[in-house]
């Protein structure tokens, strides 16, 4: 329901009073970037609700029932103006247990009285969890069936890639976050394929055409470190564009936009595709946004294309991940999180299919059960500004929550 400028949720979806609810397997509900002002109490009704997203509504208060929901393990309630500021910084920070935690025991100011009521209250719970026989072992098979991902910290690895902003980039991208992803298996079958189609897909949805993030995503064997994110003059940046010779960002944008026209003719039709679709981000632009290497080549120019020099192949199993925005940093590591699930979630096929394929015994043992769900290492990288002081690091303690529900992160 994301998106839509609701003001309330659907009059349906929550039963007026009491049960049965009419969603009962209901487990995941996404009501991001709406207008909801209430949330009632009657959205513990949804006796499977797993995964809750209402970010970025009008919400001043979070009703205590959130916590008498029995199987509610992931919510994301920022960006609403709450009038408990002690919550409001606890959305922004703590992880949702802690929070229903907060709303359990009434928030501030709640004494011994609000304490008994709520032992019933999670007396109740623990039996409604243990109602259906069997469910205890079903949570546990979820629990070990969840992709793995092992985050390493700048403290402990001994080369740690680092991104140098510079001052420029605030008036034209202003944010951006990186990581390194270390595991990745592209060889099976049309695992780059499906790869790529993913890619696609995110800026599309999650990005919203790329309107407000772009995902880029390079071979970190090809990737010369130090990096810097820097600002250039159209007629003064130059790229080598995936499938492309290298040219100068302002004939690039000449050479879509006609190419975009000459698509138009023929299909004799207003939509326009690939990279043609995007040329307008750019307009009245003085300067292009651009990800520069240690050899001073532009590996990226958002939010129009990558480079060849860094493109990724079937044989690349590291990954240098990227999202930029114009809009806010919070956008970039919501679709990182994002980005990095469905690349655990390719992983995991591309190993299984793999298994399956009748390949050598070696192979099979590599891919066997024990190994299929192997954890992909993140590498924490540092955004610093032009004096060195720490920007933005990413993942950090409190990043890949929005993905919790379906990711074991190993910290």
């Amino acid at each position: 329901l994301s998106g839509n400028r609701l003001r309330a949720l659907p009059g349906g979806l929550l039963p007026p009073e009491g049960p049965p609810a009419p969603f009962p397997l209901l487990s995941r509900l996404d009501a991001a970037d709406n207008e909801v002002a209430e949330l009632g109490a009657e959205i513990a009704a949804l006796p499977a609700l797993k995964s809750l997203d209402v970010a970025n509504n009008q919400l001043r208060e979070l009703p205590a029932a959130l916590a008498d929901c029995p199987r509610l393990k992931d919510a994301n309630f920022r960006g609403n103006q709450l009038r408990d500021k002690r919550l409001e910084k606890m959305v922004n920070g703590c992880q949702t247990k802690a929070i229903l935690e907060y709303l359990r025991a009434g928030g501030r100011g709640k004494g011994k009285a609000e304490s008994a009521r709520e032992d019933v209250r999670k007396k109740k719970r623990e039996k409604q969890q243990k109602k259906d026989s069997g469910d205890g072992e079903q949570d546990e098979v979820e629990e070990a069936s969840k992709l793995l991902v092992k985050v390493l910290h700048v403290s402990e690895n001994p080369a740690p890639l680092v991104v140098k902003v510079s001052p420029g980039v605030k008036d034209v991208r202003a944010f951006i976050v990186c990581c390194v992803l270390k595991g990745v298996n592209l060889k099976p079958g049309n695992a780059l394929k499906r790869f790529l189609t993913m890619q696609t897909k995110l800026h599309e949805d999650i990005c919203e055409k790329r309107t407000v993030a772009t995902i880029a995503t390079h071979d970190l064997q090809l990737v010369k470190a130090p990096l810097t994110y820097d600002v250039q003059p159209p007629d003064e940046l130059k790229i080598m564009p995936l499938g492309r010779k290298e040219i100068k960002a302002k004939d690039l944008l000449r050479q879509l936009q006609l190419e975009a026209e000459e698509q138009r003719k023929q299909k004799k039709r207003q939509n326009v595709s690939g990279l043609h679709k995007y040329l307008q981000l750019l307009d009245g632009k003085d300067n292009y946004p651009c990800l520069v290497d240690a050899e001073g080549a532009v590996i990226s120019f958002p939010p129009i294309t990558n480079s060849e020099k860094t493109k990724i192949r079937k044989e690349t199993r590291d990954l240098f991940l990227e999202v930029t925005s114009d809009t806010s940093l919070q956008i970039c590591k919501d679709v990182m999180d994002t980005l990095i699930l469905k690349i655990a979630e390719l992983n995991r096929s591309a190993l299984e299919n793999k298994e399956g394929s009748g390949s050598d015994m070696e192979s099979d043992a590599l891919c066997g059960p024990g190994n299929s769900n192997l954890p992909l290492v993140v590498e924490q990288v540092r955004v610093v500004d032009t004096d060195g002081n720490l920007k933005v690091l990413y993942p950090s303690k409190t990043d890949l929550a929005t993905v919790s529900s379906l990711l074991t992160v190993i910290r």
